[in-house]
């Protein structure tokens, strides 16, 4: 079962055991209390860049930061996807939870991103550092989801080939 896994769908499951708790664990604490959750470790880049350079109201902010937890859900939501296609595919199909893996990593990347930009804006240390591994982990998983194979389409085409009829034995040479 899992021996036929792509590397791709490996490192995707390893990366929604850790979006999953992480960012719903950080949508819930803004759900719960918007401000205070937007200036939780995990969103203070964010907060702290709309409190310098933007400015908005008390209910803006409060605005902002569900937005992001709405996005952070999706994020998590799409992850959870994934696993679920993962697990009921892991049989029958291989690769037919991509496309949930793709969005989750787009979006991930895009949200951790920002956040990156936001902390290198503030001079948030502790959040660029969050957000780089975030996004460096989210980028390499989408570089790799490109990147990589299906072992089993792989051994189809392999064997494809070797049952093709081999007609070298004809010249190509119409005298001959």
């Amino acid at each position: 079962m899992s021996k036929d896994w792509r590397i791709s769908t490996f490192n995707g499951v390893l990366l929604a055991c850790y979006f999953i708790p992480s960012w719903t664990i950080s949508a819930m604490k803004i759900w719960i209390s918007p401000i205070r959750g937007f200036y939780d470790r995990t969103n203070i880049a964010a907060a702290m860049y709309v409190s310098d350079y933007l400015s908005l109201s008390a209910m803006g902010t409060i605005r902002l930061a569900w937005m992001i937890a709405l996005c952070k859900i999706t994020v998590a939501a799409f992850f959870l996807v994934f696993l679920l296609l993962v697990i009921r595919a892991a049989i029958r199909n291989k690769g037919g939870a991509d496309e949930a893996l793709a969005f989750a990593l787009g979006v991930g990347a895009f949200i951790s991103m920002a956040g990156l930009i936001a902390a290198s804006k503030v001079g948030e240390l502790a959040a660029l550092r969050l957000h780089a591994s975030e996004s460096l982990l989210l980028i390499g998983a989408a570089i790799l989801l490109i990147i990589d194979t299906d072992p089993a389409a792989e051994r189809k085409t392999e064997a494809s080939v070797q049952a093709a009829p081999n007609y070298n034995y004809l010249s190509s040479n119409p005298n001959s």
